[in-house]
């Protein structure tokens, strides 16, 4: 085949990114924070108005919601825009450090974007997918995502900036006052 030709002259370049799975991921977890970050989009139902996307950037170590951002649209721009205000909310922007928090995502079509690709070379990132249909591997942001709807979406929302308000709200109360049993029942604050 066309494929084993081009194996078999080196003509096939590796993907620049890394697929793992949910058991490879548990052997080599994060020791420290922003030494991974999950991201996710997840959708809100505005009365009148339509649907709209959360773009989330979770700290894997200490689970602290480092930036958020809602959007119109699900496009690798709106992921890079929730990754610059990332960067500049953890110092990583404006700091030398050896290694750049790695990026863990799943493959929606924002996240195997070349725009994205090109964004994380730029910034000396690196990007990690989890395996097509298995979204344990990034449970984290998955149960995040969860958390916050199970609360948010006890009203229903007639303006962006309502839901905005809300979001706010609880991603602090969820940072700085909610305690966490998996980090031995301390904040993601103070993790």
């Amino acid at each position: 085949t066309v494929y084993r030709l081009l194996k078999a002259h080196d003509l096939i370049t590796s993907p620049a990114y890394t697929v793992i799975k949910a058991a490879e991921a548990f052997h080599t977890q994060t020791t420290r924070p922003n030494e991974m970050w999950q991201t996710d989009f997840t959708y809100f139902k505005i009365i009148g108005w339509g649907w709209v996307y959360l773009s989330t950037v979770l700290d894997d170590y200490s689970r602290y919601i480092i930036a958020w951002k809602l959007c119109s649209t699900m496009r690798a721009e709106d992921v890079t825009d929730t990754l610059d205000m990332a960067l500049a909310a953890s110092g990583c922007d404006h700091v030398n450090v050896l290694h750049r928090p790695r990026l863990l995502s799943d493959n929606g079509p924002s996240y195997i974007a070349g725009e994205l690709a090109e964004y994380i070379e730029a910034n000396k990132m690196s990007h990690v997918r989890g395996a097509p249909f298995h979204p344990q591997t990034q449970g984290k942001i998955e149960r995040w995502h969860q958390t916050l709807k199970n609360r948010v979406l006890l009203e229903n929302y007639f303006l962006p900036g309502d839901l905005q308000q809300q979001i706010e709200a609880f991603v602090e109360h969820y940072n700085h006052q909610r305690y966490h049993e998996s980090l031995d029942n301390v904040t993601p604050a103070d993790a």
